[in-house]
C-alpha cells in the first residue's frame, strides 16, 4: 500500500508542473460557474446545548449552512468536470431533472466563503499547493513541522491528501513512512475486536464464544461420539435478569442510547446524499457512523453519547471513506473511530456536566474566550459585556462543542478544520482564535445591535470569507497558550 502509494504521488509530482498551464486555462472555464445546494432541513443539536442557545433551530439563510457553495476542486458528490452529478446512488435522470429546490443549481458568487471567480494565476497558485503537499507526504519521513506550515493554509480537495493529512496531523499516523502499515493495521484489528465484544448482542457474543471453546475442546480431546453437552445458564447471562451486572441490562440500557444516535444521524447534513436518504451507501454510511458513536459511547460510560458528536464525527468519516486509495477507504470506520478519540480527547471534558465549572469544562474554556477579546478588541468586549449584555454561553457554547460544525457549510467546515488540526498548540487553542476572529469579522453590525439583533447575528452566523477569517485568527494577539488554562 505505501509503495503504491509513494509511486502516485512521485509522478504526480514530476507530471503536474509540467501541465500547470494547460490544466488552469482549461480549468478557468470549467469552474467559472458556483454550485448552490438545496435549503438543507432544520437540523438538531445537542440537548445541553441547546438548552442554552435561543431560536437554535430556526438556522436560516443568514448562516449559509442552507445554501451551501462549493468552489473548485470540491470533494463532495455533488459536481464533476464534465458537469454532471457525481451522486454513486442516485438516478441519473432524476439528477438532471429540474425541481423546486431538489437540484444543484449553478451560480455565480463574489464574497461566499472566500467563493469568487476563479483566475488562472489561482489555478496555478493551487495546482501548487497540491503538488507541494502530495510531495511532502511522499517523503519516507514525514516533516510534522512543514505539514502543519502547508496544511494551516488549506489543503487540496480530492486525491486522498487530506485524509493523510489528517491522519498524521491528528497523530494516528506516526511520521516514519515504514511504520504506517503497521500501525495501521493494529489499529484495525483493535477496532474490530472492540466491535466484537461490545457492540454484539449478549446472546450472539456468547455464541461466537461457545463456539470457539468447542473447536479447542475437539482439537484437544480425540472424537468421540455421546450425547451433547448443555450449556448452563447463569442469572447474569439471563434476557430477564433486571440485575445491573447483567450482561442483557446493559444491552438494553445501549438500544436506548442507539436509538438517540439513530434520530441524530438522520439528520446529519441532510442536503448530501452522502449521509442522508435511503440509497445503499448513505445506509452503508450511517450504520459505520452509528457504530462508531455508539462503542464510544461504551467505552467512555461518564459520558457516553451527547447530542452533537454526530456532527464532529462527519467530517471525518467523509474525509477518510473518500480516500482515492481503496483500503483505506474500506478501513474508514476503524480509521475515523480512532481519529475521533483523538480529536475529542481535548476537549471531551466540555460533553460532561459535571465538570462544567471546573478549570477544564466548558465554563473555563468561555471565560478564555472573553479574555481573549477582550485583549484584541476592548470597545467589542465591553459592548456585549456589558451594554447588550449577550452571555458568551448563549452561542460560542455551540461553536466551541461543535467546532462550529453548525456555523458553516461542509466545505468550509474542511477548510477550517484544517487550520484548526496543524496549529502547534492543539485544536482547542486556534479553535478559541477562530471564535474570536469570527466576533472581530462583524464588529460593525454587534456595536450598532441591542441584545436580540446581535443574539440572532451570533446563533445565525453571516456569510463571511473563510480565508480572512482564517487570516484574522492568526493575527490575534497574544498568543492565547500563554494563559492557556491545563486541558
Amino acid at each position: 500500500m505505501n509503495e503504491t502509494f509513494s509511486s502516485s504521488l512521485s509522478n504526480f509530482h514530476g507530471t503536474v508542473r509540467a501541465h500547470q498551464l494547460g490544466t488552469a486555462l482549461s480549468s478557468a472555464v470549467m469552474l467559472k460557474g458556483k454550485l448552490k445546494l438545496p435549503e438543507a432541513a432544520r437540523r438538531a443539536f445537542p440537548d445541553r446545548l441547546g438548552s442554552l442557545v435561543m431560536g437554535f433551530d430556526d438556522k436560516d439563510d443568514e448562516n449559509g449552512g442552507s445554501d451551501l457553495v462549493f468552489g473548485s476542486g470540491e470533494e463532495l458528490e455533488t459536481f464533476q468536470p464534465n458537469g454532471f452529478g457525481l451522486d454513486r446512488e442516485s438516478d441519473e435522470d432524476e439528477e438532471h431533472k429540474p425541481s423546486d429546490d431538489s437540484d444543484l443549481r449553478i451560480r455565480q458568487r463574489s464574497d461566499k466563503d472566500g467563493a469568487s471567480s476563479v483566475s488562472v494565476s489561482e489555478i496555478i497558485a493551487a495546482d501548487e499547493k497540491r503538488s507541494d503537499i502530495a510531495f511532502e507526504l511522499s517523503q519516507k519521513e514525514i516533516n510534522l513541522e512543514k505539514l502543519q506550515r502547508l496544511a494551516s493554509l488549506g489543503l487540496p480537495d480530492g486525491g486522498g491528501l487530506r485524509a493523510t493529512a489528517w491522519k498524521l496531523l491528528l497523530g494516528y499516523l506516526p511520521a516514519s513512512r515504514d511504520l504506517w502499515e503497521k500501525e495501521l493495521t493494529e489499529n484495525r484489528l483493535k477496532y474490530a475486536k472492540l466491535k466484537e465484544e461490545l457492540l454484539l448482542s449478549p446472546a450472539e457474543y456468547t455464541r461466537r464464544k461457545t463456539e470457539a471453546l468447542d473447536a479447542m475442546e475437539q482439537d484437544v480431546d480425540s472424537p468421540a461420539d455421546g450425547p451433547l453437552t448443555r450449556q448452563e445458564i447463569s442469572q447474569e447471562d439471563h434476557p430477564l435478569s433486571l440485575g445491573k451486572a447483567s450482561a442483557w441490562h446493559k444491552y438494553f440500557q445501549d438500544t436506548e442510547i442507539a436509538e438517540q444516535i439513530d434520530r441524530d444521524l438522520q439528520r446529519t447534513h441532510p442536503d448530501l446524499k452522502f449521509f442522508s436518504g435511503d440509497s445503499s451507501l448513505s445506509r452503508k454510511n450511517r450504520e459505520a457512523m452509528r457504530s462508531i458513536l455508539l462503542l464510544f459511547a461504551k467505552l467512555n460510560p461518564a459520558i457516553r453519547y451527547v447530542q452533537g458528536m454526530n456532527e464532529v464525527l462527519a467530517p471525518i468519516y467523509y474525509i477518510f471513506s473518500t480516500d482515492t486509495d481503496e483500503q483505506n477507504a474500506e478501513n474508514a470506520e476503524a480509521d475515523s473511530f480512532c481519529c475521533f478519540v483523538r480529536l475529542l480527547s481535548d476537549s471531551v471534558d466540555h460533553f460532561c456536566q459535571q465538570l462544567d465549572n471546573s478549570s477544564v469544562g466548558i465554563h473555563s474554556t468561555l471565560s478564555r474566550l472573553v479574555e481573549l477579546l477582550k485583549a484584541n478588541d476592548e470597545e467589542l468586549w465591553r459592548h456585549l459585556e456589558f451594554t447588550t449584555k449577550v452571555n458568551p454561553q448563549f452561542y460560542a457554547f455551540r461553536w466551541i462543542t461543535l467546532l462550529l460544525t453548525q456555523e458553516f457549510n461542509f466545505h468550509s467546515i474542511m477548510r477550517i478544520w484544517d487550520t484548526l488540526l496543524s496549529n502547534t498548540f492543539g485544536v482547542q487553542e486556534m479553535l478559541l482564535r477562530v471564535c474570536c476572529a469570527m466576533l472581530l469579522c462583524i464588529k460593525s453590525r454587534l456595536l450598532s445591535g441591542d441584545f436580540a439583533a446581535n443574539l440572532k447575528l451570533l446563533q445565525h452566523y453571516p456569510e463571511i470569507n473563510i480565508e480572512h477569517l482564517l487570516q484574522v485568527a492568526q493575527d490575534l494577539s497574544p498568543d492565547t497558550s500563554s494563559f492557556r488554562l491545563s486541558m
